[in-house]
């Protein structure tokens, strides 16, 4: 299930003007790139920013995404119709043979559970052709990166066109094991309407992910250093043989 800053459609609205800086999206341009792929699958796609970039570029691609509200912001976009979009998850896919699969910023860490972990990986390997790969990231635990989630590092307040002022600030409200569950709140200048959103995402370890894409049948080729975050997220790179 995707949290509500993603499935309501208020939220979903405003989700692409809170986060205009998508450069962490650059290093997965390039491994489109580096591994020559033509056909790439997004996971968990949201508003369609990275699958649009590559629609763009002449790539074929298909988004799927469980909220709904995250794919009607995506259809409306310029360039929608060069992108397939389907409303759903990874167990929930039609026969594909793409070059390559791409969870892209925290979607792989959204997935918590462990039988929907095992299915995603499962829907990727189906999804590929021989050879092609599952490209995803994730925030190394040794980091602790939730300590630095709270109101005062987090607070902003953003002019949205046709949304007017909206404060957003996020804090942490359990951290049990590998999961740390936070939540964003949303006050909206224009009426006063207070939204909030609350996550939950799983820290897992390397060892352990590794582990998992080996038992569904990957091949990790290569672990690699985020370069939007260096020394602080993972980016896994695995093959179907």
């Amino acid at each position: 299930m995707a949290d509500e800053g993603f499935t309501h459609p208020r939220l979903a609205a405003i989700y692409d003007a809170l986060d205009p800086d998508r450069g962490d999206l650059d290093a997965y341009l390039r491994m489109v790139e580096e591994f020559g792929a033509r056909q790439v699958l997004d996971i968990g796609c949201g508003t369609g920013v990275f699958a649009l970039l590559l629609a763009g570029r002449g790539v074929g691609v298909v988004g799927v995404d469980p909220a709904l509200a995250s794919l009607d912001v995506a259809r409306g976009k310029r360039g929608s119709e060069l992108v397939r979009w389907i409303h759903g998850d990874a167990s929930q896919l039609p026969s594909l043979r793409v070059d390559l699969v791409t969870m892209t910023a925290n979607v792989a860490q959204q997935i918590v559970e462990a039988d929907a972990w095992r299915e995603t990986l499962r829907g990727a390997y189906a999804a590929l052709r021989t050879g092609g790969r599952l490209v995803f990231e994730t925030r190394d635990p040794a980091r602790r990166a939730w300590e630095e989630w709270n109101r005062e590092a987090s607070y902003a307040v953003t002019d949205v066109p046709g949304a007017g002022a909206v404060e957003t600030w996020a804090e942490v409200t359990r951290v049990q094991g590998q999961l740390v569950t936070f939540r964003w709140t949303y006050v909206f200048a224009s009426d006063g309407r207070v939204l909030t959103s609350d996550s939950t995402l799983r820290f897992r370890e390397r060892q352990e992910i590794e582990a998992e894409l080996g038992a569904q049948g990957f091949v990790v080729e290569d672990v690699r250093d985020a370069p939007d975050r260096p020394g602080r997220e993972l980016v896994f790179v695995a093959r179907r043989p």
